[in-house]
């Protein structure tokens, strides 16, 4: 179990935040900062070899002693009342339960991309990377996206003088396809799958998915070597990674077809949450791409919305490259809780 180097505890209040996902959990210990909450000691956890957050979290007191009082958690799935049935574990996290058995005054559960999208105001320059050179509005709606293992959505919305995050399962919604290459694919992914959503494309499966749609047409032959190598790793980093440094045709179409959809879909986003404030581009997907990202392709079809095609270009469209984001907004909930 990887730990960080932070301070030891000793003794002062904390409050405790989590990232909980299907694959792996933080938890980290935070006080007060000037600017944001900052970690007094962190750790990183198998997610699938716990068999409850609960157990979790007696690991990390069992290694970092600490007095808390309130603890949030942003954890992948929908909380409905205070309980999550995690999407990608068989867990039911409970917000009374985890009250109950650790004798905490408050805990809050609350969807992932809500964690990360409370994180945005808090990044410093150093942790984003601008795609466009529009300048970011302060107290305005913004948007987040976040592919990965799956699609996630959020939007924080600036109400009463304060952000208020917005979680959603808007990565399950219908793909909308933008042109007629991208009606072959739907057809395509509609003969597999039947419902399309939007994460069967822009997600890390949903890159290989475009990949083995256009392997089935007759433009492009698959090369034997990475046909191989993707039988021996991630197929979707081997498709992005070849793609990114050019050696291979057809990973570079599917990449670029993948960060056309992107942008389309961000775009999307925008217009429905009206995010002047900026959309930014979070999960584990976006820095791993950023030059693929930075080519005309993505803010091309960003921007391609007709008549709001003025507005678009208004949008300052931000990478977070703080993978802790979710954590940080984790933190930053518990101790305004």
């Amino acid at each position: 179990m990887p730990v960080s180097k932070s301070k030891a505890i000793k003794g002062q209040p904390c409050v405790l935040a989590g990232d909980i996902g299907g694959t792996k959990t933080r938890l980290g210990l935070f006080v007060a900062g000037k600017q944001r909450p900052v970690a007094r000691a962190t750790a990183k956890f198998s997610s699938r070899q716990s068999g409850s957050l609960e157990a979790i979290v007696d690991q990390m007191f069992a290694r970092y002693p600490a007095r808390i009082n309130k603890a949030c958690f942003g954890i992948a799935g929908p909380v409905i009342n205070g309980v999550c049935r995690t999407t990608n574990l068989p867990w039911v996290v409970s917000e009374k339960k985890l009250q109950k058995r650790f004798g905490w005054q408050q805990v809050r559960l609350i969807n992932d991309l809500g964690s990360t999208a409370m994180a945005i105001p808090l990044l410093t320059h150093r942790e984003v990377k601008a795609l466009n050179s529009i300048k970011v509005h302060k107290n305005r709606n913004i948007g987040l996206m976040a592919p990965g293992t799956g699609l996630g959505l959020a939007l924080l919305v600036f109400v009463d003088g304060r952000y208020r995050p917005v979680a959603s399962e808007g990565g399950h919604a219908g793909f909308a396809p933008a042109d007629e290459s991208e009606m072959d694919l739907w057809q395509y992914l509609q003969a597999r799958f039947g419902h399309v959503s939007a994460e069967r494309v822009l997600s890390g499966q949903g890159l290989v998915n475009i990949y083995d749609w256009l392997k089935s047409g007759e433009d492009i032959t698959e090369s034997p070597k990475i046909h191989q190598a993707m039988r021996a790793a991630d197929p979707a980093r081997v498709i992005s990674e070849n793609a990114i440094n050019g050696r291979d045709p057809l990973c570079r179409a599917a990449l670029q077809r993948f960060c056309r959809i992107f942008g389309s879909i961000a775009g999307n986003l925008a217009l429905t949450g009206m995010t002047t404030g900026g959309l930014y581009l979070g999960g584990g997907i976006p820095p791993k791409i950023l030059p693929a990202l930075e080519a005309a392709d993505f803010m091309d079809a960003f921007i391609a919305k007709g008549r709001f095609k003025a507005f678009m270009e208004k949008i300052a469209v931000r990478v977070v490259l703080n993978d802790r984001a979710s954590l940080l907004g984790a933190a930053h909930c518990a101790l305004n809780l």
